[in-house]
């Protein structure tokens, strides 16, 4: 019996799942382009984590002419977009025709700083790229951040009521799909937009969401061992 798509999770698995999404009638569009009531289907990527992880991602929906948004975090203890690989990837996402949105954390502020904190990042992003950034999703958000419709000018809201109630809405969040698979939503039936939300940590690497970050730490941790041996002579790496 084959494994149905969208269940193995690797970047093969992600792109049959889109081509089994796009096989029903689905065309890809833009969050600016995309009607709730029509076949589209918006293709979202929030990196938590390891931007690399997304550069592989977007290779493989470039490699089929296929266009997302990938929502980076400006303030993470886990990559830091000014260093230069960082800079590299976020190069990369955009070589390759995808958009580059804010993942904003909003716990870092106070519920009267949301708005103008959210527009700072937006423009200290868009000018480390030298691209506007046009949208935003919020990182973990509490109930409020759904409930609420912030409004930022100039933005698109990803949890907007248009593209989080009025869109079919499905995620991997922690490595699963825990509100039902993407081919089980109703939306496919009813002939409504899909905004399909998916990390790229959990689609690379292998084994358990356990798994995936361990192998993620692993790999920054000997990134960060060369570099301290690079910057101090008196350093001695650890795994030399």
């Amino acid at each position: 019996m084959s494994v149905r798509p969208g269940a193995r999770f690797d970047l093969d698995d992600y792109a049959a799942l889109v081509e089994a999404v796009l096989a029903r009638g689905y065309a890809i569009q833009d969050y600016a382009g995309a009607d709730p009531a029509a076949r589209d289907l918006i293709l979202r990527h929030d990196v938590d984590f390891d931007l690399q992880a997304a550069v592989e991602m977007g290779a493989v929906e470039a490699a089929r002419d296929w266009r997302s948004t990938y929502f980076v975090l400006l303030r993470s203890e886990f990559y830091n977009l000014l260093a230069p690989a960082s800079k590299t990837a976020l190069l990369a996402l955009l070589d390759h025709g995808h958009e580059v949105g804010l993942h904003f954390d909003a716990s870092l502020y106070r519920p009267d700083e949301l708005i103008e904190a959210a527009a700072r990042e937006a423009r200290m992003l868009g000018d480390w790229i030298g691209r506007a950034v046009t949208a935003f999703s919020f990182h973990r958000p509490n109930p409020e951040r759904l409930s609420d419709s912030i409004a930022v000018p100039g933005m698109i809201n990803a949890y907007d009521a248009r593209y989080f109630r009025a869109m079919g809405y499905c995620s991997d969040s922690r490595g699963a799909w825990h509100h039902g698979h993407p081919l089980d939503h109703p939306a496919l039936s009813e002939g409504r937009a899909l905004h399909l939300l998916t990390h790229p940590i959990w689609w690379t690497g292998s084994g358990n969401p356990q798994r995936r970050i361990e192998g993620f730490l692993d790999q920054r941790t000997a990134l960060l061992d060369v570099e301290a041996a690079r910057n101090c002579s008196a350093y001695v790496p650890r795994r030399s």
